[in-house]
């Protein structure tokens, strides 16, 4: 299977084919669509962690079958995949975390900046370099231009160059960097922090998080004024509060 995943409250996405670097075929994609919207729907689901195989997170599209596509309409159809993909990834009202190790390249691009939280090994290359093989990253700058700042995506799909890691921190692509024996734990640690709060109020807070960028000010206050309040008229909001108040854990139920 090229996408392998394990579910649980912190439920595995797996990249699964290192002999390509865990480039992306129309069945990744497909597979990793319909993974993401089943987890996205499970309740015992808390937290969604993505990783590849065999040391690189992936090296983007699989380039063998984009080139046997014989016509527009079957680039099309290859390409909508990863759309379907990073839609699936942003949907997902569960918090999902990518743990990037390696190549983290082109269409993978577009899968890190759909995921809500990212932390990077030293060794992790990030690009976007389809400009050098007449090419260009269309898809993937939908969820990249919403992440990092317009100078440094241009001069990443212009130019189809590598960024270090390091780069890749101070462009907001990720959270933080460190070495590659502490990405795993770290993130470990980071999901079991999620999983033990509200699935209601984090779901809530995630699509709230996605939906304000695209509106203007006034109009963001007034949609986030209505879901406050939804979150505070919650079990969980009403349970958080009276915790706090009594100065004990909350016991979330998840509504």
């Amino acid at each position: 299977m090229p996408v392998e995943v394990k579910a649980g409250e912190i439920a595995q996405v797996l990249l699964n084919r290192p002999e390509r670097r865990n480039a992306l075929d129309a069945e990744s994609l497909t597979q990793l669509a319909a993974a993401f919207d089943a987890l996205g729907r499970d309740a015992q689901v808390r937290v969604i962690v993505l990783r590849g195989a065999g040391g690189h997170f992936c090296a983007g599209a699989d380039l063998a079958e984009v080139a046997q596509a014989d016509d527009m309409a079957a680039r099309r159809d290859y390409f909508g995949g990863v759309a379907e993909a990073v839609r699936a990834m942003r949907r997902a009202p569960k918090p999902v975390i990518a743990e990037v190790e390696g190549y983290c390249l082109a269409g993978a691009m577009g899968l890190l900046a759909a995921a809500d939280l990212a932390y990077a090994g030293e060794d992790a290359v990030f690009g976007l370099p389809e400009v050098q093989i007449g090419l260009f990253p269309m898809v993937v700058m939908a969820p990249l231009a919403r992440l990092i700042g317009m100078r440094a995506l241009t001069d990443l799909a212009l130019t189809g160059r590598r960024a270090t890691a390091k780069e890749a921190l101070s462009f907001g692509l990720v959270n933080a960097v460190m070495p590659k024996a502490e990405l795993r734990d770290t993130v470990a640690a980071k999901a079991t922090q999620l999983a033990s709060l509200s699935p209601f109020v984090l779901a809530l807070g995630k699509e709230a998080l996605w939906e304000v960028e695209d509106l203007p000010f006034e109009g963001a206050l007034g949609y986030l004024r209505g879901m406050v309040a939804q979150v505070a008229s919650s079990e969980d909001g009403k349970e958080g509060v009276r915790a706090f108040l009594e100065k004990r854990k909350p016991h979330f139920i998840g509504r």
